[in-house]
């Protein structure tokens, strides 16, 4: 969808103005209707299509029977046709009823009453039909009994696109038949005229064969092909744009911003990725009372969230439910990634489950030290960096001018090229901004070769409450020595008392106890093969190398989750976070087309 078409952020929000003691029960009642409305919608799917694609159901309407009611040769293939389309467009319903979606289950309810009408016809022929009519009649009454369940609001611009995709696709198929009939009428048997040509491509686009005679066979092939063709592709294409979910556009409002920075500034026990909450594209649902909020964007129908609510931790439940009513609301998959293991235990008890996703390194300023074995190659970078004339200066963001802002921000930019900016649950993805006071710099300035020096080197750490910092950006000129990074951060740790700092984030190492399992001695086969298997996958990912990066500051682990509701929602969600940390996700050719 269009994301300019997409409601304002103001408009998403939502702040219920008191809790709901009963939320979560209607909500387990409600998805034990949904499921067996989703899975009856399966089976009669799978029925009509066997019922089709079979040679003995197959025979809807006898010769005798299509020559009594006046009805020509090719009303069985249509029916036919039109049974298996009703077929797959039951399984993409019980797709969207499965989200709750509304038009999902108005789709059902037209499919399943014209299917029991039509099978019950079909009785006519074959007995096998009443028994076909009053599945899809059941069915369409559980739909109906049950509608209150499905509620959740479809793309407001889908209908609109889903016809005008249709007419496009189908058109431009007729449109390519025809041409192949106008253009090759000396393989064609006898004259036939505009209006039988004109006939025999729209008919084709439903796989039924027209007035057209043809005397080879391989043009009847190919003008069936292409027509059918373009009539399924048509239909897949407006199903999908009918029941897709709406992706409002990225964006939070300076009201929603000022709101979450009055639940940081307030938060007793804060989150290390609190502050990445204030992300331009994060948008926030509130707790009721306002004292707890979830921050997430919409990618791919999936409302991913990151790190733990914000606020008070007795406000946390309130929070959850409110974000959880909103993704049935649209139709949302909820998820949230690299929360805490405080976390995942809240949204465990709103009904979701969570994976171990990886580990947060976080050094300690009363601990860190450069001295010992394990600092060997930390310190032999240090003092490398320092004898090749490099000075580091370490800073709080608002103790920069303008000018010097802007200039970092604009290396920072350079430094990137062409790269896609990553980073979402722990990243802010703006640079020295002035809107981040609290917020510290760290520069590596090195000899330019004409007597000066100039910046080779850039840290951003943004607050964790009082006394923490979390490493937001860390990037460096290309021609730059190896070990520029090391030696930030040693200094930032040095700095550190100065700045009131007592705790540093460091990244976030997906895996990591995968990976350090699989080095281990006595480590088995497969515990060695799935630590391959990550190595392998950091040939595009940093996987291995950043676990190892941050490895080398000894710091102290701690775990970060996956939330998601079930485990068959786990690759949509993996796809959707892929997409939002810039690793990947869906192709940009097909995101352009999907917003045109």
């Amino acid at each position: 969808m269009s994301r300019a078409d997409a409601p304002a952020p103001d408009e998403r929000r939502r702040t219920p103005e008191a809790p709901d003691p009963g939320a979560r029960g209607r909500r387990i009642a409600g998805a034990a209707a949904v499921r067996t409305v989703v899975w009856s919608t399966r089976l009669v799917a799978l029925l009509t299509i066997v019922s089709t694609v079979f040679p003995g159901p197959r025979r809807m309407l006898t010769p005798e029977l299509r020559s009594s009611l006046g009805l020509p040769p090719t009303i069985g293939l249509a029916g036919v046709v039109i049974a298996l389309v009703a077929g797959v467009g039951l399984l993409l319903a019980a797709t969207g009823l499965r989200r709750r979606k509304r038009r999902a289950w108005q789709l059902g309810v037209v499919v399943t009453a014209v299917l029991a009408v039509a099978d019950a016809t079909r009785g006519i022929a074959t007995r096998h039909g009443y028994f076909a009519a009053a599945a899809a009649a059941l069915l369409c009454a559980a739909l109906l009994f049950n509608r209150r369940w499905f509620v959740a609001r479809p793309d407001p611009h889908g209908l609109v696109r889903a016809v005008v995709l249709f007419a496009q696709f189908a058109a431009a198929g007729f449109g390519l038949v025809w041409l192949l009939l106008a253009i090759n009428g000396r393989r064609l048997e006898g004259r036939p005229g505009a209006l039988d040509e004109a006939t025999h491509a729209a008919l084709s686009l439903v796989g039924v064969s027209g007035p057209v005679q043809f005397r080879v066979d391989w043009l009847d092939d190919l003008t069936a092909t292409a027509g059918l063709t373009f009539g399924v592709v048509a239909v897949v294409v407006a199903g999908y744009h009918l029941l897709r979910s709406a992706e409002p556009r990225p964006g939070q409002s300076a009201e929603d911003s000022e709101r979450l920075r009055a639940l940081l500034a307030k938060d007793r026990d804060p989150e290390s990725l609190g502050y990445f909450a204030l992300r331009p594209d994060k948008a926030v649902v509130l707790a009721p009372g306002g004292h707890a909020a979830v921050a997430h964007r919409v990618l791919a129908g999936v409302a991913l969230a990151s790190g733990d609510p914000l606020g008070d931790t007795g406000a946390w439940p309130g929070a959850i439910e409110a974000y959880l009513a909103e993704c049935v609301e649209h139709g949302w998959t909820p998820a949230v990634l690299a929360c805490s293991e405080r976390g995942a235990t809240a949204y465990a008890k709103a009904g979701l489950d969570a994976l171990e996703l990886g580990d947060e390194a976080v050094l300690s300023t009363d601990t860190f030290t450069l001295d010992g074995r394990p600092m060997k190659g930390v310190r032999q970078a240090h003092a490398r960096i320092v004898r090749a004339g490099y000075t580091v200066r370490v800073r709080r963001c608002g103790e920069l001018d303008d000018q010097e802002r802007a200039a970092l921000a604009e290396l920072a930019a350079s430094w990137r090229g062409d790269a896609t900016e990553r980073g979402f649950s722990m990243a802010l993805s703006r640079v020295a901004e002035p809107q981040d006071p609290a917020a510290v710099l760290v520069t590596a300035h090195g000899p330019d070769g004409a007597g000066g020096d100039r910046v080779r080197g850039l840290l951003q750490l943004v607050p964790w409450g009082a006394d923490g910092l979390s490493l937001d950006l860390m990037r460096r000129a290309p021609d730059t020595e190896n070990g520029v990074t090391e030696a930030m951060i040693v200094e930032l740790m040095r700095a550190a008392e100065g700045l009131g700092v007592a705790r540093v984030s460091l990244n976030f190492a997906l895996f990591r106890a995968a990976l350090e399992r699989g080095e281990r001695i006595g480590a088995g086969p497969a515990t060695r093969l799935w630590a391959k298997l990550l190595r392998l996958g950091s040939r595009w990912w940093q996987i291995d190398s950043l676990y190892r990066f941050n490895a080398k500051f000894s710091p102290a682990w701690t775990p970060r989750y996956l939330v998601f509701p079930l485990v068959r929602d786990v690759p949509r969600i993996l796809l959707a976070a892929l997409e939002a940390e810039g690793f990947g996700g869906r192709p940009p050719a097909l995101l352009r087309l999907l917003r045109r």
